[in-house]
């Protein structure tokens, strides 16, 4: 146990077990736990919570500002304790649960949940578990390898219960913006016009006696499941370099591009990665999670700042980042997620969005999280705070799964999160569909001849042909329009 991380020696009475401090949460309680894709979540407290679930089941409604890692989202749900989650998860066991609508989830904007709760139209938490690194002085809470939610979920509560990680490094104060806005409607501008602005405290600042207990952790944070890049996102990056690249020297984009947003997973981490080949320089970032991708770039001196809300890294990046955190603490902040996803901010800073979809159709409208329009797969995340107001929005996927089964475009997408009117970009192995200024009868042109895969586009021009021929600003043939669909659910396969 390591005291001298309460600075404020009043609270060293409030340390206890993780068994003794999940009795604060009472069935029916609303809970909101740190943790933003898989990285600074509370980690003690709710294996213990899990546990005494078994022997004395209750039910609670769960908050985090994304994912959890650890497989604390698959022990939640098989010890029965979860009735509602929000706002985005990644785990199979939890997300057969909320298929079966054994939990309910609620997927949303990542930006807007604390707005709803600041304003009353969520219920707000009656426990937050935020994982820190110290306490201050003044009782305040110092995250660590994420911020997400956990300051306005700290704010909100009732009573507060921090698990202290001894595995993170004490250095990691002072890499934290923490900026809660003032309430609507005369909340004043946000005061931040620059990448690297700071303009909030390095800790959360809530009231000493507020804090009810305090237990000591040394676990660390999953690593992050990113793989190398392969032949399809290699191909995915240079369509879009390229792309890039005839941006600058058309003068529509700066010779640094402007603040980079990139989305979590293989492909969005490959695309970034291709920037490292490239001839840009000057780079900064502003997005949610920063990857193995973002340490890369400002390794090889090509990245000079970013901001997130937080770090996940592969057991090939974690330590050399983190054991020489100090190197990176002047490149680097870590901000709540309704300012790292701000609309506002995003606007003004006029950010290049990159994200993934699941699929996309003709007419550029984006399914990101529903398989067959039903399953529920991770959740939208933040994607759709970035697409609707960046200076450029960029969807990327591969142009077919499943050994070919799956086409990634599709006549109608089966499930929409994100609308043609959100989407400027899209980008497949088989290349890249500059969509501004189109209309839909041109739009869906250019995304069959150079985003569809080979085996897929003569179907896809004959749907479109047929379409055309019966009419229409934004053509369709209702009764097919969602037959690929129907065909992979009855045959195994969109190929007709």
């Amino acid at each position: 146990m390591s005291l001298e991380r309460i600075r404020n020696s009043g609270l060293h009475e409030k340390v206890m077990s993780a068994e003794q401090a999940c009795t604060f949460i009472k069935d029916g309680m609303t809970v909101g736990m740190s943790g933003f894709t898989r990285a600074g979540e509370a980690k003690a407290v709710p294996k213990a919570l899990a546990e005494r679930c078994k022997q004395h089941p209750i039910k609670i409604n769960l908050m985090t500002g994304a994912s959890l890692g650890n497989d604390l989202d698959k022990i939640l749900t098989e010890s029965g304790s979860l009735a509602r989650r929000m706002p985005f998860q990644v785990d199979t066991t939890l997300r057969k649960a909320i298929n079966n609508g054994e939990v309910m989830f609620i997927d949303q904007h990542l930006s807007e949940m604390v707005e709803q709760l600041r304003s009353h139209q969520l219920t707000r938490p009656d426990v937050a578990i935020i994982e820190a690194v110290a306490i201050t002085e003044e009782g305040h809470i110092v995250p660590t390898t994420s911020v997400g939610n956990s300051a306005s979920f700290a704010v909100f509560a009732n009573k507060v219960i921090v698990e202290i990680n001894t595995l993170h490094s004490e250095k990691l104060e002072g890499l934290h913006d923490i900026y809660i806005p003032t309430y609507r409607p005369t909340r004043t501008p946000l005061p931040l016009v620059k990448v690297d602005d700071r303009i909030g405290s390095t800790a959360i600042p809530i009231p000493a006696e507020k804090i009810a207990g305090i237990v000591f952790t040394s676990t660390p944070d999953s690593y992050s499941t990113v793989s190398d890049p392969d032949e399809e996102t290699a191909s995915i990056a240079r369509h879009l370099v390229s792309f890039l690249k005839e941006e600058v020297a058309e003068g529509r984009l700066p010779n640094n591009l402007g603040p980079l947003q990139a989305g979590i997973g293989n492909i969005a981490n490959a695309v970034m990665m291709g920037l490292l080949d490239s001839d840009f320089e000057d780079l900064t970032m502003y997005s949610e999670v920063l990857q193995d991708s973002t340490f890369d770039l400002i390794d090889a001196g090509k990245m000079k700042f970013a901001s997130g809300c937080s770090v996940i890294l592969s057991e090939r990046m974690n330590s050399k980042v983190f054991d020489n955190i100090e190197a990176y603490k002047d490149k680097l902040v870590l901000r709540p997620q309704e300012m790292s996803n701000h609309p506002e901010l995003v606007r003004r800073l006029g950010i290049i969005a990159v994200n993934t979809a699941l699929e996309f159709d003709l007419y550029g409208n984006v399914n990101s999280t529903h398989v067959c329009g039903t399953k529920m797969m991770n959740g939208i995340g933040g994607s759709g705070d970035f697409a609707r107001n960046a200076n450029m929005s960029i969807f990327v996927t591969k142009s077919i799964a499943k050994d070919g089964a799956i086409s990634s475009v599709v006549p109608m997408v089966s499930h929409v999160d994100h609308t043609e009117h959100d989407v400027d970009i899209l980008v497949t192995d088989q290349g890249l569909a500059d969509l501004r200024g189109l209309a839909p009868r041109e739009r869906a042109v250019r995304v069959i001849q150079n985003c569809a895969h080979p085996d897929y586009r003569h179907q896809l021009m004959d749907y479109f042909e047929r379409a055309c021929a019966r009419g229409g600003h934004t053509p369709h043939l209702m009764e097919e329009a969602f037959s690929w669909h129907v065909g992979l659910e009855q045959n195994g396969t969109m190929k007709l």
